[in-house]
């Protein structure tokens, strides 16, 4: 047989007619050449797993399929679902028994990969999560934590929550107190032109609350000179004289437009001048 016909290992190249040998890219090996050069090696006994094993592996590791066991039970781990910790294979038994949460409400252990609810520290399975006043699953909803209790919405706004004067629905948060009844912020409004009030400066009348614009509007005195009111609430000076008013700055000679303010007048019937213009007159 000529050397181009003899079917050799392509490492050692002893013959490999009438033996074993296992192809890798289209090249023949010995089993035990391809053992030493491709083989992996078993994370538990350190032997080499052969072409004769079956080669079992988790995140580029492997293990002989009789080695590939839990670390805590010695249960085989084949074909059935593990966990890893710390480099360690479990079942999840093992591993729910050891590192798993207890339910806070049932204690008993959340198996991994069971759906969860987790508060501040404690967990829940998700059907243990109840509602304190009507018992019912929470689930993945908003609810409402209070004293030691957790409640769903609706509860928590039927048991506790006020109620707004204005709309009638649950204030849940914030809120404002005017007359020691409780209003949503967005619904405490002037009562002339429904501007929001919640942040701004306002007043009442007959136990209705105004901004400062209605108000000076409705029920402020007007000013002779420039007929707008005149709001003391806004910090505005006026001149008050024989039942009529006037801003400070519009307290001027009615002739000579002279202002008027800590000066001598005189009066001619509407007009106010001052002394000049009434000596004039």
């Amino acid at each position: 047989m000529s050397t181009s016909e003899r079917f050799d290992c392509h490492y050692c190249k002893e013959s490999l007619l009438g033996k074993k040998c296992i192809m890798k890219e289209d090249t023949q090996y010995c089993t035990k050449c391809y053992e030493n050069l491709f083989a992996n090696c078993c994370e538990s006994c350190s032997s080499p797993i052969g072409s004769n094993c079956k080669d079992l592996s988790y995140k580029d590791r492997h293990w002989h399929e009789q080695c590939f066991k839990c670390a805590e039970c010695s249960r085989s781990l084949a074909e059935k679902a593990l966990a890893a910790k710390d480099n360690l294979m479990l079942c999840t038994e093992c591993y729910a028994h050891d590192y798993s949460s207890k339910c806070n409400t049932c204690k008993k252990t959340i198996m991994p990969g069971s759906r969860k609810m987790e508060y501040k520290g404690n967990s829940w399975h998700e059907t243990c999560f109840l509602c304190h006043r009507c018992q019912q699953p929470i689930g993945t909803k908003s609810f409402i934590p209070k004293d030691t209790g957790y409640f769903c919405v609706p509860c928590f706004e039927k048991q506790f929550a006020n109620q707004c004067c204005a709309c009638k629905k649950a204030i849940t948060t914030g809120g404002v107190t005017y007359q020691d009844k409780p209003w949503h912020r967005e619904c405490f409004l002037c009562i002339g032109c429904r501007k929001q009030l919640s942040g701004q400066r306002f007043t009442s009348r007959e136990n209705y609350p105004y901004c400062l614009d209605c108000f000076s509007n409705l029920f402020a005195k007007k000013c002779v000179g420039c007929t707008k009111p005149i709001s003391s609430l806004a910090g505005a000076k006026y001149i008050s004289f024989e039942e009529r008013q006037w801003h400070s700055e519009c307290f001027t000679c009615t002739l000579c437009s002279m202002s008027l303010v800590g000066r001598g007048f005189l009066t001619q019937r509407d007009d106010i001048l001052c002394t000049d213009c009434g000596r004039e007159k």
